[in-house]
C-alpha cells in the first residue's frame, strides 16, 4: 500500500463473508486462520484463506490473517510453521501482538501491529515502526491531534538513534464496531475472574455486565448500571479529518458479525471514502474496480448500542451504553392498545408508526424501555395492517401478534415507545446477492496484419492485455456493423471487468462472426486476468532498523504481555533491563490494574472533578476518590489518574485461577540485575 492510498479494510469469520467485502467495496479483508487469532470461534482452514486470496486479488485487494494473540514458548514453532503455509496461500500481511514473532524464522512476509500492541504515543509508534512493522493499528481513544503527533513521529529522525525511516509505516485506525472499553491488551479482567484471557482470544466481557456503583463510603452512586460498557464506534462524520490527521487504513471492527453486517457497513464506508476520493484527487483507492449495490447501505440496521465518535474530537458526555449492552433499535412509533386474555396466540397490542414509510414484517424484532429503563425485547409472530384511525391520516397503524406471551411483557402500555431492532425485510434484501463490483476497461480492435484482428484490453490501473484472431475478413455490407461490432465487444458479462470505452481501429469495416468475436473476447480477458494476477505483487516486508532502536521504556510490567523467551530476549535486545511475565503466567497474586482505560466512570456519572472547578459552592468538595463496582461476589476498584486523564480498574484474581499450573513457567527478571 502507498502512502496516497486510502484502504477500507472489512472483517470476515469466513472466507464466504471474506468474498462479499470483496464484492462490497473492501481494499484489504481480516481474517483468522486456524488458530492464534484473538477471536477464538473464528478460525478459517488455510484452504479457505486460499480460497478468499484469489478472488480478493483479482481487484488487488489484500488479505490479512490475524496471529495476535500472544504465545507460549510451545507455540511459537506451530505458529511458524503455520506463517508459512500462509504465505504460500498468497496471504499478504499478518497482523500480529507478540514481539516473538519477529524474531522467527518467518517468510518474506509483510506484518502489522495489532491494535493489542496498545500504540498510543508516537514513542512506541516509532519503536514499532524501526522494529520492521508495516502498517500499525492505533489505539481507538486517540483523539485527531494525538494521531496527527504520532504520524509526525514517525518521518522525523529517530530522538536517540538520529535514524531517518526509508519509509513510513502505514497508520491504520478502527472507524466502526463494538468498542472495547478498555486499552487494547490492557484488560485483565477475564482471566482473573474466569481463566479466559483476552490476549489470548477469549474474552468473558466483563464489560458489559451490570454493576453496582459505590462510593468511598460505601453509598450507593448507581445500581444496576453498565457502566464498563461502551456505545458502538462510528467514525462517518469524521473520515476526512483522520485523512488530515494521517489515517490511512480504515478499519471495520467485526470478526464475529454475520454476513449481512459486513456487507452493509462495508458498502456504507466505500460510498463514504469514494465521495472523499472525488474531492480529493490527490490520493487514490488502494485496490480496483467500483460496486453498485441493491440495496441503501445503513448502519442503524444492523446491531449497535448506539453510536459514538468516541475521544476523535476530545473527551464526550455520552459514550456509554451504560442501561443495556443490547440494541435498543430506533424509534418507529407507539403503542396505542394492548388486548390480552384471548387466549395462546391471540393476544395483540396495536401500534401507530411515525412514518408512513415504516413497514412491518413478521418476524421483526421489536424493544421497548420498561419504567425501570430496562430494555425488553419481543419477536412479532404475526402482523397486520389496520385502516387509518381518521380518514386522511398519513400514519400506519398495525396489530402486533408476539411471538411471546402478551403477559411477559413487562410494562407493555398504551403510549410507550416501540423501537425496531430488526428488521426481516432489511435481513432478506442482504441474504441475497447485493452488489457487483466491476473493474473499468478500455477496449481497441484493431486489423494489425491481413486477415488478422487484434483486442487489445487496458484495465484502470494500466496492465494490459492482447488477443489475436486469424481469419478470411470480408468487407461487412450492413452499414451498422461497427456499431454491432462494438456492442459485442462490451458485453463482459459476469467477468470482474466492465467496458469503459470501445474504440474500433480498423482499415475498412469488416464483418466478423459473432462466434469470433465472442471467442476474441474471452481470450483477451482471460490474458488480462493473468497480467493483474502477475501485477498483483507481495507487499514488501520492512526491514529492521540497524542497530535496534531502544524501547521507549526500560522496563515492563506485566502489562507489557510478555508470555515466551523470545520475546523476552527481543526487549531485552532493544534495552529493557526489567521484563515481567504476563498477567496469563499467574505471577500476580495480589491486586493490580486489572484494566487500564480512558473512560471515566466518575466524569460519566458528573462526579469529576475537573466538571466542578468554578461551580459555586462545589469546587474541591468534589475529589477524585475511588469507587467500587460490585457484580455478585466480584468487586473491583476504580483508581482515576487524573493527570493522563485515565482509570484503573483494579483487582486480583480468583484463589482457583492463581491455584491452576501455569501452561508455561517463566523465570524473567522481576528487578533488575545487580550486576
Amino acid at each position: 500500500m502507498l502512502a496516497h492510498q486510502l484502504e477500507l479494510l472489512s472483517p470476515a469469520r469466513t472466507a464466504d463473508i471474506g468474498i462479499e467485502a470483496v464484492n462490497h467495496g473492501a481494499d484489504a479483508v481480516y481474517i483468522g486462520g486456524p488458530g492464534f487469532g484473538a477471536r477464538a470461534s473464528a478460525d478459517n482452514p488455510v484452504s479457505d484463506i486460499a480460497r478468499l486470496v484469489k478472488h480478493a486479488h483479482r481487484f488487488h485487494s489484500r488479505i490479512f490473517v490475524t496471529i495476535n494473540t500472544i504465545l507460549r514458548d510451545d507455540e511459537l514453532e506451530p505458529a511458524r510453521k503455520l506463517v508459512r503455509q500462509l504465505y504460500d496461500a498468497g496471504v499478504d500481511a499478518l497482523i500480529v501482538q507478540d514481539m516473538a514473532l519477529l524474531a522467527l524464522d518467518l517468510p518474506p512476509i509483510q506484518l502489522h501491529a495489532s491494535t493489542q500492541c496498545d500504540i498510543r504515543t508516537p514513542a512506541k509508534a516509532r519503536f514499532l515502526q524501526d522494529a520492521g512493522m508495516s502498517q500499525l493499528v492505533l489505539a481507538r481513544e486517540l483523539t485527531l491531534d494525538q494521531i496527527a503527533h504520532i504520524r509526525d513521529g514517525l518521518t522525523t529522525p529517530h530522538p536517540t538513534t538520529g535514524t531517518v525511516p526509508a519509509q513510513a509505516a502505514i497508520l491504520e485506525f478502527f472507524v466502526h464496531g463494538a468498542l472495547c472499553v478498555a486499552y487494547s491488551g490492557q484488560c485483565n479482567i477475564s482471566h482473573a475472574h474466569t481463566g479466559r484471557s483476552a490476549n489470548r482470544g477469549d474474552c468473558s466481557q466483563a464489560c458489559r455486565l451490570p454493576y453496582q456503583v459505590l462510593d468511598a463510603q460505601g453509598r450507593f452512586v448507581a445500581h444496576d448500571k453498565h457502566v464498563l460498557s461502551m456505545k458502538d464506534n462510528n467514525q462517518s462524520a469524521n473520515l476526512a479529518a483522520l485523512v488530515e490527521a494521517g489515517i490511512r487504513s480504515f478499519k471495520i471492527e467485526g470478526r464475529y458479525k454475520d454476513m449481512g453486517y459486513v456487507k452493509n457497513i462495508t458498502a456504507h464506508y466505500r460510498l463514504l471514502l469514494d465521495e472523499l476520493l472525488e474531492q480529493r484527487p490527490e490520493l487514490a483507492r488502494a485496490s480496483s474496480g467500483r460496486c453498485t449495490y441493491t440495496f441503501t447501505p445503513d448502519p442503524n440496521q444492523n446491531f449497535n448500542r448506539e453510536f459514538t465518535d468516541y475521544f476523535v474530537q476530545g473527551r464526550q458526555d455520552d459514550i456509554g451504553a451504560f442501561d443495556s449492552p443490547k440494541n435498543p433499535g430506533q424509534p418507529i412509533g407507539w403503542v396505542t392498545r394492548v388486548s390480552q386474555g384471548l387466549g395462546h396466540g391471540k393476544d395483540f397490542f396495536e401500534l401507530e408508526t411515525t412514518s408512513p414509510d415504516t413497514v412491518l414484517h413478521n418476524g421483526d424484532g421489536l424493544c421497548y424501555h420498561d419504567l425501570q429503563q430496562e430494555l425488553i425485547g419481543l419477536q412479532t409472530n404475526r402482523v397486520e395492517r389496520l385502516p387509518p384511525a381518521q380518514p386522511g391520516n398519513t400514519t400506519q397503524r398495525w396489530r402486533v401478534f408476539p411471538k411471546d406471551p402478551l403477559a411477559s411483557l413487562k410494562d407493555l402500555r398504551k403510549g410507550r415507545t416501540i423501537n425496531r431492532n430488526r428488521s426481516m425485510d432489511w435481513v432478506r434484501t442482504l441474504e441475497k446477492p447485493s452488489a457487483t463490483r466491476r473493474i473499468a476497461v478500455w477496449m481497441a480492435l484493431t486489423d494489425p496484419a491481413p486477415d488478422t484482428l487484434q483486442l487489445n484490453l487496458t484495465d484502470e490501473n494500466g496492465v494490459v492485455a492482447s488477443a489475436t484472431a486469424a481469419l478470411g475478413l470480408q468487407t461487412a455490407k450492413d452499414a451498422g456493423q461497427s456499431a454491432k461490432l462494438t456492442e459485442q465487444l462490451a458485453r463482459l458479462g459476469d467477468t470482474a471487468f466492465e467496458a469503459l470505452d470501445v474504440a474500433l481501429h480498423l482499415s475498412q469495416p469488416w464483418f466478423v462472426p459473432a462466434s469470433t468475436l465472442n471467442a476474441l473476447r474471452r481470450e483477451a480477458v482471460q490474458a488480462l486476468e493473468a497480467a493483474r494476477q502477475k501485477a498483483c505483487t507481495r507487499l514488501p516486508r520492512a526491514r529492521p532498523a540497524e542497530p535496534p532502536t531502544p524501547y521507549p521504556e526500560d522496563s515492563l510490567s506485566f502489562l507489557g504481555n510478555v508470555y515466551n523467551h523470545t520475546a523476552h530476549d527481543f526487549y531485552a535486545r532493544h534495552g529493557v533491563k526489567v521484563i515481567a511475565a504476563t498477567y496469563e503466567a499467574n505471577e500476580e497474586a495480589g491486586e493490580v490494574s486489572l484494566m487500564v482505560t480512558k473512560h471515566c466512570v466518575r466524569f460519566s456519572l458528573s462526579l469529576c472533578p475537573k466538571q466542578a472547578k468554578g461551580v459555586t459552592g462545589v469546587q474541591g468538595t468534589v475529589k477524585a476518590e475511588p469507587l467500587m463496582l460490585v457484580n455478585g461476589s466480584d468487586t473491583l476498584t476504580l483508581r482515576f489518574d487524573c493527570k493522563p486523564c485515565e482509570m484503573h480498574v483494579v483487582g486480583k484474581a480468583r484463589p482457583h485461577i492463581l491455584a491452576s499450573t501455569a501452561e508455561s513457567p517463566l523465570r524473567f527478571y522481576r528487578a533488575r540485575p545487580s550486576h
